[in-house]
């Protein structure tokens, strides 16, 4: 039963971007391959929050029609990592200060609610489902994959909510990490994004040990650093050069 509960809520996370390739009829695999490249240089700050996202430019970039680019905006818009404004066109997201108070609020009360019963159904199966996810953050940040540690990241974060077993918890976690992946790679620091896996090495440890308190207590101040390590600011929008931010994808 723990596998398939994890694999639930991971799914969930991933239901939209699912149902917005299959629309894409035949252009489904370059279309998803624009997604990822715009979505990556937001996350690894080559897109910088503000910064506007022409439709003739991003055309011309990625070799593709405005209505292909038009699709791939909407979907970003959907997954609120630009933001489209009639008259003005896409520019990435910036999300406010008070918002990223408000998410890591919500989390702190949810995540750490949920240590206590987590210890109490913790199975070996599941944790060697956390060891591999925490494994798999450690290689995406030794490769210097920032926007897959922070994917990694999120995935941990909603896999321990669905091993504590209360589904709407899990669901509402998965949703809570979607928009502080976006916090951490608009305002997060561009050498350190995402989570830092030792601390989920030593969450781990606590949770083998049983101990649901303390457990509780490190998420707090896990939580509590991620936020601290944030810097949001005011930035004038920018106008990036689309060929140098996607020269890697052309070649």
């Amino acid at each position: 039963m723990t596998a398939r509960r994890v694999a639930s809520v991971l799914r969930a996370a991933d239901k939209k971007t699912a149902n917005a390739s299959a629309v894409s009829g035949a252009g489904a695999q370059r279309h998803e391959r624009i997604y990822q490249a715009i979505s990556a240089a937001i996350i690894e700050h080559r897109l910088q929050p503000g910064a506007r996202l022409r439709e003739d430019a991003l055309a011309e970039v990625f070799g593709v029609s405005r209505t292909g680019i038009r699709k791939v905006l909407q979907r970003l818009a959907m997954d609120q990592l630009i933001t489209l404004t009639p008259g003005k066109g896409a520019s990435v997201t910036r999300p406010s200060a008070e918002e990223a108070r408000e998410v890591f609020d919500a989390r702190r009360l949810v995540e750490c609610g949920l240590m206590q019963p987590l210890v109490q159904v913790l199975d070996a199966e599941g944790l060697s489902q956390l060891k591999a996810l925490a494994a798999r953050e450690q290689q995406a940040l030794e490769a210097g994959e920032q926007s897959a540690a922070i994917q990694c990241s999120a995935q941990f974060h909603s896999a321990l909510a669905a091993l504590a077993g209360n589904q709407t918890l899990a669901t509402f976690v998965v949703q809570l990490c979607s928009r502080s992946s976006l916090i951490l790679a608009v305002y997060g620091n561009s050498g350190n994004l995402g989570c830092d896996c030792t601390d989920h090495q030593q969450l781990l440890a606590l949770l083998e040990q049983g101990d649901g308190q303390a457990a509780a207590a490190f998420m707090a101040r896990h939580l509590d650093e991620i936020e601290a390590s944030l810097s949001i600011g005011e930035a004038p929008q920018a106008v990036p050069d689309l060929q140098d931010v996607f020269a890697g994808y052309r070649r």
